[in-house]
């Protein structure tokens, strides 16, 4: 529609309303600023931060368990997290957990195969899940709250009486293996794994990648073993939420629980971390026309003592539309479709700290030059009273509606609760990120950002780049060709196609 047709179809738009709509509209047209009375609506502070927190219990053989009830609906939810995850398999079977958390279902029991648990659970809208995790693997069941006894049992029948069978295991591993033949083809995902790479080393448990000959090497054994060894009350933590009696829902746990014998406790290495050797990292991927690149270094742990500090300080840096990074690198010089960045904290080892950005191939090294930048300024421009007070507001804000229901909660408490924590960290943390000050923002981004531990990734078409990448460093070319299949047979050790 021309400005013209817009002008004629006006006085048709203004027949409909009254005299003083239409004065409006004059008063509008003439320049006159209309009142905007949504600004003088009084926001309330945020109240107590006080979530409605389970009920635990431990058994004697160290089980633990956490009780959630909620009447809202008719559903009750149940999981049980079992200590041991992939961080935690042999390097030259990588991939392990992954396929002993599918195979674990798939192949159902000895009474009932995976297929049968499927169709009767399916008649019943219930389901029992399994899943392997970087840290833990996890057995899950839902139902409508009176077929719980029933789709409880079929979830002790599988915690207990695994099948494993080979055939499983075998399309399992084909699974993967097409994960492997295809994880290059996405420039996001490159650059993604080799942040981790560059800062946890490419040996570490929190980067290594599964290969065909890791997965190969994967025998129905193993899976029985890693069975064996982390299924122990001591390793366990099981919770249950919904509609339910708490005291009739204890004693049904009681009874399937208490007489499990404790096993080896699963011990979790510490670890050491280096920060990433600077330079820049070079993936060259000539079949894009776009760049994602990253800043990288380590982050932090959550029981670090600045953390709320530093979760204030992610937020001014690089929270959202409002964030500095943001509104320079995208808003104002025009370099990015889609810029940000995170200064993580894991629970039991260092987050990682990334500033990362998706350019055109042209403007790569002045998009990277710009979040250097800004990381820069971040040490010693002081936030403003405004980016102070937008970003506890965010932070807060956010924070509370990730635990707005009985079932989050729960499940965060899950987490403290596997992780050593203190019950009420959540408590505490609205009136840590409150007490939070500008100068405590600018301590601690001087503390723990050092611009010189700092390397980058860039994964991009090198033909196209607006100039050289040495222009931000020594450049180092990454080699992310994926090592062909074992040489005994196709991938995954399976006979090659005929």
């Amino acid at each position: 529609m021309t400005k013209w047709a817009g002008l004629a179809l006006l006085p048709v738009l203004l027949a409909g309303v009254g005299t003083g709509a239409v004065q409006a509209q004059a008063k509008h047209a003439a320049g006159v600023t209309a009142a905007e009375p949504w600004k003088k609506i009084p926001i309330p502070p945020l109240h107590d931060f006080k979530p409605v927190q389970p009920t635990r219990i431990e058994l004697a053989n160290g089980l633990v368990i956490f009780l959630q009830p909620d009447h809202e609906l008719p559903f009750i939810k149940g999981g049980i997290l079992i200590r041991g995850g992939s961080r935690d398999e042999p390097a030259d079977k990588i991939g392990l957990v992954s396929l002993y958390g599918q195979t674990w279902r798939t192949s159902g029991t000895p009474t009932e195969s995976g297929e049968a648990l499927d169709d009767a659970l399916a008649l019943k809208a219930a389901s029992v899940e399994t899943s392997g995790g970087l840290a833990t693997t996890s057995l899950r069941w839902s139902s409508f709250s009176k077929d719980f006894d029933l789709v409880f049992g079929d979830a002790m029948d599988v915690l207990l009486h695994p099948a494993f069978k080979a055939d499983k295991l075998a399309l399992a591993k084909r699974q993967l293996d097409t994960g492997i033949a295809r994880r290059n083809d996405d420039a996001s995902g490159i650059a993604g794994r080799e942040v981790s790479v560059l800062a946890y080393g490419k040996d570490s448990p929190y980067a290594r990648e599964t290969e065909y000959a890791t997965v190969a090497a994967v025998k129905l054994s193993d899976l029985k073993d890693w069975h064996d060894r982390t299924v122990a009350p001591n390793n366990m933590i099981v919770s249950v939420s919904g509609d339910f009696d708490p005291a009739a829902m204890e004693a049904k746990l009681r009874q399937a629980f208490e007489g499990m014998k404790q096993g080896k406790k699963q011990l979790v290495s510490k670890g050491e971390y280096k920060d990433p050797k600077p330079g820049v990292y070079f993936v060259n991927k000539t079949d894009v026309d776009q760049s994602n690149v990253y800043i990288v270094g380590l982050g932090t742990e959550r029981n670090n003592p600045d953390y709320y500090a530093l979760s204030v300080m992610n937020e001014i840096f690089s929270g959202g539309f409002g964030s500095r990074v943001f509104q320079s690198v995208r808003t104002r010089l025009g370099l990015a479709y889609s810029v940000g960045g995170a200064y993580g904290a894991s629970y039991d080892h260092p987050g990682l700290f990334t500033v990362g950005a998706a350019t055109k191939s042209a403007s790569t090294v002045a998009a990277v030059k710009a979040m250097e930048d800004e990381i820069g300024k971040l040490k010693t421009v002081p936030p403003t009273a405004a980016e102070m007070k937008s970003a506890k507001d965010q932070v807060l804000n956010s924070f509370v509606f990730n635990y707005d229901s009985p079932e989050k909660t729960l499940s965060e408490q899950v987490s403290l609760a596997f992780y050593g924590y203190p019950a009420d960290f959540l408590e505490k943390y609205k009136s840590g990120i409150e007490q939070v000050t500008a100068a405590d923002v600018t301590r601690v981004a001087n503390k723990y950002i050092d611009e010189k531990k700092l390397a980058i990734v860039v994964v991009g078409n090198g033909a196209e780049f607006g100039g050289p990448l040495t222009g931000l460093g020594a450049v180092t070319d990454v080699d992310i060709a994926i090592p062909p299949p074992v040489a005994a047979g196709g991938p995954g050790g399976l006979p090659p196609p005929q």
